[in-house]
């Protein structure tokens, strides 16, 4: 019997890359209509994978599955996923956590640029009000000998502070799990964050999602920031409690804002920081490059067929679930 894969969400123009890896592999491709639970958990009871963008795959849904032995990701974080639950039913997770380094990166690079040219600012002026009529009354940094704070020193944040380095800005990091000669041989010093978030003049979070990380940016670490201190966030919108930023954005304890990510994966117009003077928002949209997207469809798709054939994942989640999978993976 033909296996059949479920595809919870995608946010690109087609299926056409996964398609192709999944029906080479001898399986066949369901998109799902849309990425509610109820319309998942119907879908999930037939399916033997399962390949996720923003969808909740929750407990519910997992459990519904009772034919699958993989859920793949299509990203880098796995907190939309009832990992837990797919460990405890034999259910192999994997990721992509590699495929849009370079692409977060610029994307970071580009918030501080644009942040501190006030280039969408003077854009937005000049073609409202005419040439020259900004001004020159607002701060605008040298950024040689500024300082570059990463929270998060993994791919990404290491990508981002090489980058920094090139316009001659000093870089922080910190990460528990990352030590100070690994980043002094890259240039970068190892600090406390609460040391870096008091010295730095850019901010950027490169941490997971996870209970231990969850609004590790509130009102005590605010309180710590440089008052002329931009922050960057293009990882995941739970790391900031919202209302804490939106104090520290209208009371000037830090001066703005960068934000590819909020809690809400579709927040409304009005929502309270989007239009905020001082804050760049894009809509989740710093992973993306033609290059990007045609890498990690087919990644994906790849990690449910190597699964399928028995093959151990190139990026396994969840380690605790190899002694039990109902697809045994070597």
């Amino acid at each position: 019997m033909t296996k059949k894969v479920l595809v919870t969400d995608y946010v690109w123009p087609t299926t056409d890359p996964e398609r192709a890896v999944i029906e080479a592999g001898g399986a066949e491709l369901i998109v799902a209509p849309n990425g509610d639970e109820d319309t998942l958990i119907e879908l999930a009871r037939d399916v033997d994978g399962i390949m996720t963008c923003f969808a909740k795959v929750t407990e519910n849904v997992v459990r519904a599955a009772e034919k699958c032995v993989v859920i793949s990701r299509y990203g880098v974080g796995v907190d939309n996923i009832a990992v837990d639950t797919a460990t405890e039913l034999g259910i192999v997770v994997t990721y992509v956590p590699d495929y849009c380094v370079d692409e977060v990166s610029d994307h970071v690079i580009g918030m501080m640029l644009g942040w501190n040219r006030r280039i969408v600012m003077h854009n937005d002026d000049t073609k409202r009000n005419g040439w020259g009529n900004a001004g020159l009354g607002f701060r605008i940094m040298r950024l040689r000998d500024k300082t570059f704070g990463v929270v998060g020193f993994g791919r990404i944040g290491r990508a981002a502070a090489e980058k920094a380095k090139a316009f001659g800005m000093d870089v922080l990091a910190s990460d528990p799990f990352v030590s100070a000669e690994d980043m002094a041989a890259v240039g970068v010093q190892k600090a406390e964050t609460d040391e870096l978030l008091q010295q730095s003049h850019f901010v950027t979070l490169h941490s997971p999602l996870i209970p231990q990380t969850a609004n590790m940016m509130s009102t005590e670490q605010f309180a710590m920031m440089r008052d002329d201190a931009f922050l960057i966030n293009c990882a995941r919108g739970g790391l900031i409690d919202e209302d804490a930023l939106h104090d520290a954005l209208t009371t000037g304890k830090i001066a703005g804002a960068g934000l590819d990510v909020l809690v809400d994966i579709a927040p409304p117009l009005d929502h309270q920081i989007v239009q905020l003077d001082n804050v760049i928002v894009t809509p989740h949209t710093a992973f993306f490059s033609q290059e990007a997207t045609l890498e990690l469809e087919e990644r994906a798709a790849g990690e449910v067929i190597r699964v399928f054939n028995g093959q151990m994942p190139e990026n396994l989640v969840n380690r605790a679930v190899l002694d039990h999978a109902r697809q045994p993976v070597s």
